[in-house]
């Protein structure tokens, strides 16, 4: 029982240097989460256009490597999914990057977005904003705009809800804005419009043969073993598409981002170098104290207490550093969560998971400093200190 008071005595005995070491550890975890938040933002935002779409199996050009980076394929690999046993339903989906212009007066700049494509009359995405505004789009040159795009793209959503025209040009095509739906920006696009297929090859002009599409979506029967109806569409289709089940089509972009990208990896070197200078940090603060504290612990040595006591002691102090450390950390980074947020429209939120993961890292920073300190107070001869 006496143990942690002991601990506790000794960490606030110099408050300045406590207060440092807090302040420090706080640093460090704020660091990992912010590199951690980075990171699942970019994962979470990447494949937030996947998780709307509805189907079971998806179709894409070999030479698709992911969201930003699609290849048209022939439509007809699309009709030959529909011979399939289960097939129900098939959506060919278009893509492309265009040139948005903000539509403020006395603004002239412009900002690529994506462009989303596809036959009203089979939708393809699970959003009521979007099912809801289908007559719409099937006008010519009306397009649907995402609220949630960088503001750089203009007031478009102020504009539309305060009930004002909202015209503007993309790739120079003239278009209206005819309705909102909520899809957020991402590392690949930082905006996002929807319309129909037909008003999409009117905006890319040099996509006016209809034959080629970027997505096929199938939809099968309602029971459907969706594995053995891929597996079958793998061996049977030519090799030029790509055949996945909806899990599948998401993880193949996030693959693409966390390994054929240095961005997964420079926010998971963030993360450890964090944790790096979390260990410095507490190594200096607790071989500090064992240090001013050696002749008690040489004294308490020599009266027939073991080592395991003395490390017991050391890891208690380097427990309560954690604890104490995380919290300001933690707090802090809810604030900064909420601020990129906001500044960036991307999905970075404080979850169970990632605050458990940062505790438990910091816990084991904390620890693993602890356990080097200690290593000075186990060579320590009271004879030599005395």
């Amino acid at each position: 029982m006496a143990k942690i008071p002991l601990a506790w005595a000794q960490l606030t005995r110099e408050k300045m240097r406590l207060v440092i070491a807090l302040a420090g550890i706080g640093f460090a975890d704020l660091l990992m989460f912010m590199q951690f938040g980075f990171r699942d933002a970019l994962f979470e935002s990447s494949v937030s256009f996947h998780s709307q779409l509805q189907g079971d199996i998806f179709i894409t050009s070999t030479q698709s490597t992911a969201l930003i980076a699609m290849k048209s394929f022939p439509q007809r690999r699309l009709y030959q999914a529909l011979s399939f046993n289960g097939v129900t339903e098939i959506s060919p989906v278009y893509l492309g990057f265009g040139l948005w212009k903000n539509p403020a007066p006395n603004q002239s700049n412009t900002r690529q977005l994506m462009v989303i494509g596809f036959d009203p009359a089979n939708p393809i995405f699970d959003m009521p904003e979007i099912t809801n505004n289908l007559d719409k789009i099937k006008m010519s040159d009306v397009v649907l705009f995402d609220r949630a795009s960088r503001p750089e793209f203009g007031p478009v959503a102020e504009y539309f809800e305060g009930g004002k025209t909202v015209e503007t040009e993309v790739d120079n095509r003239r278009v209206k804005v005819e309705g909102l739906f909520t899809l957020g920006a991402s590392f690949g696009a930082d905006g996002n419009i929807v319309t129909s297929d037909l008003n999409f090859l009117r905006i890319f002009a040099t996509r006016r043969t209809k034959g080629l599409i970027d997505i096929g979506i199938v939809y099968l029967q309602p029971g459907t073993d969706v594995k053995a109806v891929v597996e079958k569409m793998r061996a049977t289709l030519p090799s030029d598409v790509r055949i996945d089940s909806k899990e599948e089509f998401v993880a193949f972009e996030k693959k693409y981002w966390e390994e054929g990208t240095a961005i997964g990896f420079i926010f998971t070197l963030g993360a450890a170098m964090g944790f790096i200078v979390g260990i410095v940090i507490v190594y200096q603060i607790l071989y500090t104290d064992v240090n001013d504290h050696l002749p008690e612990y040489a004294t308490l040595k020599a009266m027939g207490y073991n080592d395991f006591y003395f490390l017991a002691v050391v890891f208690q102090e380097a427990l309560i550093l954690a604890i104490l450390g995380y919290l300001p950390g933690f707090g802090v980074s809810v604030v900064l969560y909420n601020l990129g947020r906001s500044a960036t429209s991307l999905p970075m939120y404080m979850t169970v998971g990632k605050a458990v993961t940062v505790f438990v890292m910091t816990v084991v920073m904390c620890c693993l400093s602890g356990a080097i300190a200690v290593r000075k107070l186990q060579a320590a001869d009271p004879a030599d200190i005395f």
